[in-house]
């Protein structure tokens, strides 16, 4: 578990207007040299190491374009946790809310509110860009998930996944 309790790099100073909860804590964009410990945490919770998407994900989200938010928490500048989301428009008449598509918080972490101060810090980072709703989704069976979700004051919305096999 070495690889994902990182001591945060010195190139990861807090950015202005970033969640600064006058303690330990503070949450940031990601920097290149996080993705190590993303992975190495998103391994944990999923069992697979999957270096080439969380590349591909931060080469996306560092280049301009609409509203897109990758974050780290730290606590005590060692490396926490992440929270990933953006701003859609107009799929299937939605129009533009934020929605949360990749959360992770190291285990060890889970109970010092590291995700909900990620979560709050996304929040804040949609409002600024104008958007009043946030949305995710997740599978049923990701209990712990959906648990903090819920906590976070989510529900069910509006909409339903359908899906189909191409086999």
């Amino acid at each position: 578990m070495s690889g994902v309790r990182q001591k945060a790099g010195s190139s990861a100073k807090s950015a202005a207007g970033l969640a600064d909860q006058g303690d330990a804590f503070r949450a940031r964009p990601v920097i290149e040299s996080d993705l190590a410990a993303i992975t190495a945490l998103d391994k944990v919770n999923t069992g697979k190491a999957k270096p080439k998407y969380w590349r591909s994900l931060y080469e996306r989200y560092r280049t301009p374009g609409r509203p897109r938010f990758f974050l780290v928490g730290e606590s005590g500048g060692v490396f926490a946790g992440f929270i990933i989301g953006e701003v859609r428009a107009w799929e299937f008449g939605s129009p533009p809310c934020g929605w949360v598509f990749a959360i992770g918080v190291v285990p060890e972490q889970r109970v010092q509110n590291v995700g909900s101060r990620l979560f709050d810090e996304l929040c804040r980072q949609f409002k600024q860009a104008g958007v009043d709703k946030i949305r995710t989704m997740l599978a049923r069976q990701d209990n712990l998930v959906m648990s903090f979700f819920r906590s976070q004051g989510m529900m069910a919305g509006p909409f339903i996944e359908l899906e189909k096999s191409l086999d």
